[in-house]
């Protein structure tokens, strides 16, 4: 985001206060960096900017939270059926998925196209509920108050993770009906 931001003249901030706004879509972080609103056209050019970076970066500096494979193994060796709802684009969170070897864990993998301005979690948490066609409990995972509400508006048991970008304090204001601090525990947990 910070490279984004120079590119188009803007002043860097610091990484932490970037946090926030990693998880909710693009547009509303970058809407609130430069004071404008999410449909401005500079909100656009700074999304161009990041996505022609992420692209590529994502990939060789992103890795995998450690124990996460492993966590997400235990409980597909349950015979649980996984999906992935996330606010990235398809066109990302595939390659991501793959160059993490975690890809083949899921059965679906819900995200928005990259033309799209904004779909909220609510709307990718239905496209990845339809995909799998549960027929019993689901409990949906994440670490921004987003996924929290979105399995709440799908009456999904909602398990917070605390080793994302999100906070405890977050995750409870949302409605975590449970919260989980370390990967190892998550399959206790779902």
């Amino acid at each position: 985001m910070n490279h984004a931001l120079a590119a188009h003249g803007r002043e860097p901030v610091p990484a932490q206060s970037l946090y926030p706004l990693i998880g909710p879509p693009l547009s509303h972080g970058f809407a609130s960096l430069l004071g404008v609103g999410p449909d401005d056209p500079a909100v656009a050019s700074c999304i161009a900017t990041y996505r022609g970076v992420y692209a590529e970066a994502s990939l060789r500096e992103t890795p995998a939270y450690p124990g996460v494979p492993e966590a997400l193994a235990e409980i597909a060796a349950t015979g649980a059926r996984l999906a992935v709802a996330t606010s990235k684009p398809r066109a990302f969170a595939e390659p991501l998925l793959e160059a993490l070897g975690i890809r083949g864990r899921f059965e679906a993998v819900a995200a928005p196209q990259l033309d799209l301005h904004v779909e909220s979690k609510t709307v990718t948490v239905a496209a990845a509920l339809a995909s799998l066609e549960p027929d019993g409990p689901v409990t949906m995972v994440g670490d921004r108050h987003v996924d929290m509400e979105a399995a709440h508006a799908h009456r999904l048991r909602a398990v917070g993770v605390t080793w994302g970008f999100g906070t405890a304090d977050e995750l409870r204001a949302a409605g975590a009906d449970v919260l989980v601090d370390e990967p190892y525990a998550l399959p206790a947990a779902v």
